[in-house]
């Protein structure tokens, strides 16, 4: 069951425009990335890159030929124990989850990373607590 949010509708033209099998991993991530924090708003980026932020660039969707990339936006310090990263390990900025057609989404472990990365926008942002430890 997932909570109503204020969809952009740049957002849902991006989304729209994609083969049904990454329409379907755009909706789960979307809604998941809602779910973590009822604050979370939607914009367009990079020209027409979907972004999901508060207080900060939480994550972002690009769909690729073959899959779909979530760019996790945490430099690093959001902790992976169900290893669901698959690129970026030492990217200093982003992370990335990239999910393929038929596979299915870690859900808890993408929504525990939204939420940590939130938390650590919240207190302010992952530069400033990388600088900090």
């Amino acid at each position: 069951m997932t909570m109503p949010y204020a969809a952009d509708p740049r957002v849902d033209a991006y989304i729209d425009g994609l083969p049904g099998w990454q329409q379907a991993i755009c909706h789960q991530v979307r809604d998941l990335v809602h779910a973590a924090d009822p604050e979370v708003t939607e914009t367009i980026k990079r020209t027409r890159r979907p972004y999901f932020v508060l207080d900060g660039n939480i994550c972002a969707l690009l769909a690729a030929k073959d899959h779909v990339n979530v760019f996790l936006y945490d430099g690093g310090i959001v902790p992976d124990p169900e290893r669901i990263i698959t690129a970026g390990h030492d990217n200093k900025t982003a992370r990335t989850v990239a999910v393929r057609q038929g596979e299915t989404i870690n859900a808890a472990a993408l929504t525990a990373m939204f939420r940590q990365i939130i938390a650590n926008n919240r207190a302010g942002g992952w530069r400033k607590l990388k600088a900090e430890s």
